[in-house]
């Protein structure tokens, strides 16, 4: 998926779990990406509209409300949800489930639409083979489309849901096109083709293999890596693989 140059503001309305407010400061400050917090006093459709405003008046182009963890379709949550709704009248609702549940992730996923209307799901964890039949059924249960799919614990990892790409893994039929996108975002053309002239002319050195090891670092693990690659997702048990 190709970068794009967008301002964006995150909203801290996470007012119950220890710590939310904090983490995701500093999950903003990694990603050089502000973050609007009124504390754990305030309620979170004020810091919702209040960010809200905040972006129209400073110029952001997104901002991302980040709301309280909800397993089960708690009805005190769920009212908090539509208030927030109602003030700032969301383009998108997204709901993030564990691929881990696997069926459940679907239920959850309906259960959640019908209380407050969302407009798709966000899989999380979904970096194992098995965990492919979660999409499947969330998408067939709730009738919601999966937006995006978090296949590690980085947030690179997180990258937009194709159906046929995710068919492809699964089957061991790999999926080049991501494997391009995601070198394509660590190396420009220019550098690839000075990488391919110095191999034919005999000048790679120890420099240049460095710099690919990192360009391979920064795609993910080598058993994610892998995945991708025709004819090896199912032949390599990537288990055994840690992360590089």
């Amino acid at each position: 998926m190709p970068k794009r140059n967008r301002k964006v503001l995150l909203a801290a309305a996470d007012v119950y779990r220890p710590a939310a407010i904090s983490q995701l400061e500093i999950l903003g400050k990694s990603v050089d990406v502000d973050v609007f917090s009124m504390g754990t006093d305030a309620d979170p459709a004020d810091i919702a509209e209040m960010a809200v405003k905040k972006a129209i008046e400073e110029g952001y182009d997104t901002v991302l409300v980040d709301t309280a963890g909800r397993q089960v379709v708690d009805e005190n949550l769920m009212n908090e949800l539509r208030r927030i709704k109602e003030r700032v009248q969301p383009d998108e609702t997204l709901l993030v489930v564990d691929a881990m549940t696997g069926q459940e992730a679907a239920s959850l996923t309906a259960s959640f639409d019908d209380a407050v209307g969302i407009t798709g799901a966000i899989l999380t964890k979904l970096d194992g083979d098995s965990r492919g039949g979660a999409a499947v059924s969330v998408r067939g249960v709730s009738g919601k489309p999966i937006k995006f799919v978090g296949t590690g614990e980085k947030v690179e990892d997180m990258e937009p849901f194709y159906p046929d790409r995710m068919a492809g893994r699964i089957l061991g039929m790999g999926d080049v096109v991501s494997l391009v996108e995601k070198a394509s975002m660590e190396v420009s053309d220019k550098e690839a083709a000075e990488m391919q002239r110095r191999m034919l002319d005999s000048q790679f050195n120890f420099d240049d293999f460095v710099k690919q090891s990192k360009l391979v670092t920064k795609m993910g693990s080598f058993a994610g890596v892998a995945k991708m690659m025709p004819g090896m997702a199912g032949q390599m048990d990537t288990s055994k693989f840690a992360e590089i």
